[in-house]
């Protein structure tokens, strides 16, 4: 085994990049997250449509995070070890682009290929299919930022990238009800089918997807492997071995990290709560729906809705990620992530108070809040703590903290709404606001060396 030297985060020797660098390395997540949020928005509306039953509902969503759990460290540990004329990072961008552009292409037309599988299973599995798409597209845009920043423009770049991935989650989140309502595009179909509006915003999405990413392969230039090591000041060469190394690297992951563990783990408990519960909580809660009521006008239009408050908590994510970098300057990131988790689990909370659905409205500005702090802060104090050249791979193993309570979420989630809640998904969305309030509670607990700011 080859001997590696690294050095810490303060001895990073890169060039400052400019704004527009800076920006224009992440386009490509504004499309990735456009078809993400597509996903959240509508997924549980699809597979109720498709048959599905509310309490069933995070055994599908279970996908996704199994999925990222495998696919993202390994995609992290081959982009580490990958360069080719095309970069190192570039290649894997555009193979999980172009796979999630047919997977949201196939998504609300699982009915068509019922004949093959049961139409319940069918969109289960177009469902994997993005899921794994945008895992791999995904994974190296996070440590592209870290390979090509310096230790004082990370926190920049991360906020940047937080900024697009809102903008893109507000297309996503709102072209369902844009189309329905100034487009004319249908928005009601019959048992087992999905609206017009839904299909021609995922076809729009996978579009969106592919050309956004296409801009950041065109527009930012990798260091290559040395050039690489020259600006961290290390002298490195490729390890020797296979995917056995991912569990390495996992036993000796850095102190930061497993402190970011908590915080991640309660953070992403609730927001996958809330991906998957908001549709049928606000259409019983806020709406009047039966509990099993999927076919109703107002079940669309608290479906439209859903699509709607989720584009206002990105939009907010996206307008208070320009604001981080300036706050975390002054407050420190840790207090930054802090008080933004708390400003969520408020917002969640809050839900249950509804009387009218524009009350969601102000609910969601607490939930944008601490979505771009979880997009931004954990990954800033992270890469501080990682060595220049296991960058993709722990960046993927940090992924661990992000599924996981994903998984646990969707095990435990269903049997307490079945049996606990009785199918009222309301109280699914309370339970993420107190797991947001935990996160922030956690957040003492990182030791952020990096950090600009050093309060107790």
């Amino acid at each position: 085994m080859a001997s590696t030297t690294t050095i810490s985060a303060g001895q990073d020797t890169k060039p400052r990049l400019a704004t527009r660098e800076i920006w224009n390395m992440s386009v490509g997540f504004l499309g990735i997250q456009a078809g993400f949020a597509l996903q959240n928005g509508n997924a549980s509306s699809i597979l109720q449509r498709y048959g599905a039953n509310v309490h069933e509902l995070p055994n599908f969503w279970l996908v996704a995070p199994v999925i990222g759990m495998i696919v993202q460290p390994i995609i992290g540990h081959y982009s580490d070890r990958t360069w080719t004329r095309f970069g190192r990072r570039k290649p894997f961008f555009l193979a999980g682009a172009i796979a999630a552009c047919i997977g949201m292409i196939l998504m609300p037309n699982a009915g068509a290929l019922a004949a093959v599988l049961p139409l319940v299973l069918m969109g289960a599995g177009m469902l994997m299919i993005m899921d794994a798409s945008f895992n791999v597209a995904m994974e190296p845009f996070r440590a592209l930022v870290a390979d090509k920043l310096p230790s004082s423009q990370r926190t920049q770049g991360f906020s940047a990238q937080t900024a697009l991935i809102g903008f893109g989650a507000v297309i996503g989140s709102w072209l369902p009800w844009f189309l329905a309502n100034v487009g004319g595009v249908a928005d009601t179909a019959g048992e087992g089918l999905v609206p017009d509006n839904v299909k021609w915003s995922f076809y729009i999405g996978g579009f969106l997807l592919l050309a956004a990413v296409l801009w950041t392969i065109f527009t930012t230039k990798e260091y290559p492997p040395k050039q690489q090591n020259e600006y961290a000041g290390i002298e490195a060469e490729v390890e020797k071995g296979g995917l056995g190394l991912i569990f390495k690297d996992l036993l000796n992951m850095p102190k930061t990290m497993r402190q970011l563990g908590w915080v991640q783990f309660f953070s992403w408990f609730g927001l996958f709560s809330m991906w998957v519960f908001t549709t049928p909580a606000i259409a019983h809660h806020v709406y009047g729906c039966a509990i099993d009521d999927t076919t109703s006008q107002a079940y669309s239009d608290a479906g439209n809705w859903t699509g709607i408050i989720f584009g206002v908590y990105n939009l907010v994510s996206a307008i208070f990620a320009l604001m981080l970098p300036a706050i975390a300057a002054r407050l420190g990131r840790k207090r930054t992530h802090s008080v933004s988790l708390i400003c969520g689990g408020i917002g969640l909370i809050s839900i249950y108070f509804a009387t009218s659905p524009t009350f969601l409205i102000f609910s969601m500005i607490g939930v944008g809040i601490a979505w771009a702090s979880i997009l931004a802060m954990p990954y800033a104090m992270l890469a501080g703590s990682l060595p220049s050249n296991k960058m993709g791979v722990y960046m993927g193993i940090f992924n661990f903290f992000i599924t996981i309570p994903q998984i646990v979420s969707g095990v435990i989630n269903r049997p307490i709404v079945h049996n606990v809640f009785g199918n009222n998904a309301i109280y699914a969305i309370v339970m993420a606001g107190v797991f947001f309030l935990l996160a922030a509670a956690s957040v003492s607990l990182v030791e952020d060396k990096d950090d600009v700011v050093q309060r107790a």
